[in-house]
């Protein structure tokens, strides 16, 4: 076969029209075939003949796309200093852009044998058992596509799993159901503008593997969160093919969401790969360059520093692997088009050597570059290693999954004593958390439910969880979800348990969606789906995580749905700038003012009543914002009632709200939201049910 020299650059497979140039980072690879298979398997291998700055690479013209193609790298097999090189394994290639199959979990996968633990390796040819990487070209017509281009302050992001939204949709063809293909029909894609969000966050969709251990017991990793192939999206969601299809049917979901104005957040894993530990599968960076692309136990190179669980790490210090991880966010921003990034378990790319640096190559990179800075990022601030807890330390352009503001609103809602504090801090942005390093509110991610953990459904009916289909002995999943069942364990017939746990779903919706901050919703919780009170249903690609569109709770969805309007139409819940009174312990400012519900200012002893469960928020509707013209925006003036007594409140309008037509536009007690023929208020006293939250709105111009 006649290969030419080629070039180092770019990384990976490069069609050009005439044939194919690849190139292959490998600090220790002595030698590196380019390995071509047919239709029916058979392989041809051909050597990568030049060597540029640690680059093998090579040119092979009349190949196209669809060609599918893997490496075998030669070179140190030498475990002790990091290095495992194994010929016998095929490899996926980094830069993939397209990967077709999975893995078949022969023991040829596996680089040594579990009874040889660091020995020799394992000789077994790979190649029969892998997936393979595929030349795709990746032209597509974008023509007509509208970005949305959503200011931060007014996005509503809509956390979902591409194939459990459209796995059971009556109204969606069977053949496009759990594909990228389903979640751009229009009765999806209609859905989702008419819940009024306005972006959508997605579950993993860069191709993962599916564990051995969950397949040996009938199991798949659903979310998703098990990675190998940076550049490709997920095969296992393509309807039209895996051989490169699988990319323009990618674009074409992001291209119709676009246009019904929606934008694509990806949920990535840069922290660990498929690979596992040290006795892991080789499926691709472990046999290309081990001690490069991993973050290896300095006492014993052997080893991997493992900071989230996942058995390996990858080294964020290594510049080819910051290089791969930069490489992969811009294209998926230039070429799939995609709005945004939220960074599974992020603090573990913060960390250099053992600390958590925010000072990091990784965060200075994206703070420099021109197009990963542009667009949205999201940390999710946490991992298992020593401080890994990083909510409020992330750099400026970041917004943070809000933790603390689920745990806020959990306990509150609850009963539990001593929140009234941290209520008022996560209802406003979370000022504590982000006000002192440059971010505004919207860097708060608010979020009472998300993939992981109790749906919302769920989070009223269980005390306890419910993962015995885990294959775990209910061992796995967090052990406090802060959740309450109201005196029934799941499903009751017993109608004021049943009135209960709707109006506290309703409370946690209306406060998430009339804090400050972004507010982020769990697919399904809109519709009432449950998951039996599995809370760790990472594994249960089924009936159990799909969302099931033959028993929607429409009250609720519909509930939820003015309820988004209600936000979206009042700038005075979506504060670019915080409030002027950034300290709640102190008096009442011109933009905001807490209130006792007698009517009374809260004062420092009522902040810190460990007793008080109910408290009153004045919002000012007057210069709440700037529009892009530079002119003033004005809104209403609200008064918000909190009450997670178990008896009604009566509270009291303060003196110094004036003698205004107060209306009542929501009262969770209720399923309305009637802001077109809301009910007036008589007098200056009125009732918030048990467990309650009552908003009140008056024009400013009265």
């Amino acid at each position: 076969m006649d290969i030419r020299p080629g070039k180092p650059y770019p990384l990976g497979a490069t069609y050009d029209d005439n044939g194919v140039n690849f190139s292959l980072f490998s600090e220790v690879a002595e030698r590196v075939q380019l390995c071509l298979f047919d239709e029916a398997g058979h392989e041809t291998r051909v050597d990568l003949p030049e060597r540029t700055a640690f680059c093998r690479h090579g040119y092979l013209p009349g190949l196209s796309p669809g060609q599918r193609y893997g490496y075998r790298v030669h070179g140190p097999w030498d475990p002790a200093n990091g290095h495992r090189c194994c010929p016998a394994k095929l490899l996926l290639d980094p830069y993939a852009k397209a990967i077709e199959g999975h893995v078949q979990w022969n023991p040829a996968v596996f680089p040594v044998t579990q009874a040889a633990g660091d020995g020799p390796p394992n000789d077994s040819d790979s190649a029969p058992f892998m997936p393979k990487s595929v030349i795709a070209d990746t032209q597509f017509d974008w023509e007509d596509e509208q970005w949305p281009d959503t200011p931060w302050h007014e996005t509503i992001i809509y956390e979902m799993h591409v194939k459990g939204f459209t796995a059971r949709h009556p109204n969606i063809p069977e053949s496009l159901r759990g594909t990228y293909a389903g979640l751009a029909h229009p009765a999806a894609a209609d859905y989702l503008r008419t819940l009024g969000i306005t972006a959508v966050e997605l579950l993993p969709v860069q191709q993962f593997i599916h564990e051995k251990r969950l397949v040996d017991l009938g199991l798949s990793n659903y979310w998703g969160y098990n990675p190998i192939g940076y550049f490709a999206p997920h095969n296992g969601y393509a309807s039209s093919g895996q051989l490169g299809q699988q990319i323009n049917e990618f674009k074409h979901m992001v291209k119709t969401l676009h246009n019904a104005g929606i934008e694509v957040i990806l949920d990535v894993v840069f922290n660990h790969t498929a690979e596992g530990n040290h006795l892991g599968p080789m499926f691709c960076f472990k046999g290309i360059d081990n001690a490069a692309y991993y973050h290896l136990d300095p006492k014993d190179r052997r080893r991997y520093v493992d900071f989230i669980g996942c058995g390996n790490g990858l080294n964020m210090a290594h510049s080819r692997v910051t290089q791969l991880i930069m490489d992969s966010l811009r294209y998926w921003v230039l070429q799939m088009h995609v709005d945004g990034f939220r960074f599974d378990a992020a603090a573990a790319l913060a960390r250099e050597l053992f600390d958590v640096d925010y000072l990091s190559a990784f965060f200075d990179i994206i703070q420099q570059d021109p197009v990963i800075s542009q667009v949205k990022l999201i940390a999710e601030p946490w991992d298992l290693g020593q401080g890994g807890y990083q909510v409020g330390n992330f750099p400026v352009l970041w917004a943070e999954w809000n933790g603390k503001y689920r745990d806020t609103m959990r306990r509150y809602w609850r009963g539990d004593h001593h929140q009234l504090g941290d209520l008022a801090h996560r209802l406003t942005g979370s000022s504590d958390l982000y006000q002192d390093d440059g971010r505004q509110p919207f860097a708060s991610i608010n979020f009472v439910t998300c993939h992981d953990g109790l749906t919302l459904q769920d989070l009223v009916s269980y005390e306890q969880k419910h993962n015995q289909a885990n294959g775990e002995d209910n061992r796995d999943g967090m052990d406090n979800n802060l959740s309450w069942n109201h005196g029934a364990e799941g499903p009751t017939d017993n109608p004021d348990i049943t009135n209960l746990r709707n109006q506290q779903k309703r409370n946690m919706i209306a406060a998430l969606l009339l804090s400050q901050g972004v507010p982020m919703l769990l697919a399904g919780d809109e519709l009432g789906r449950t998951q039996n009170g599995n809370n760790n249903a990472y594994c249960q690609d089924n009936e159990l995580s799909w969302l099931d569109w033959e028993h929607v709770n429409t009250e609720l969805r519909d509930y939820v749905i003015r309820l988004i309007q209600l936000r979206r139409r009042h700038p005075a819940f979506q504060r670019r700038k915080w409030f002027k009174d950034r300290d709640i312990w102190g008096p009442c400012a011109e933009d905001i003012c807490w209130y006792q519900p007698s009517g009374e200012s809260m004062v420092q002893a009522d902040w810190e009543n460990e007793f008080a469960r109910s408290l009153a928020i004045y919002l000012s509707g007057r210069a709440v914002g700037v529009d892009d013209a530079g002119q003033t925006i004005n809104d209403n003036d609200f008064y918000l009632a909190l009450n997670a007594y178990h008896e009604p409140m009566t509270f009291r309008l303060p003196r110094n709200t004036g003698q205004r037509s107060w209306r009542c536009i929501l009262d969770t007690s209720q399923l309305s939201i009637s802001p077109e023929a809301p009910e007036s208020l008589t007098g200056d006293r009125f009732v918030v049910a048990r467990h309650g939250l009552v908003v009140w709105e008056a024009s400013i111009s009265e």
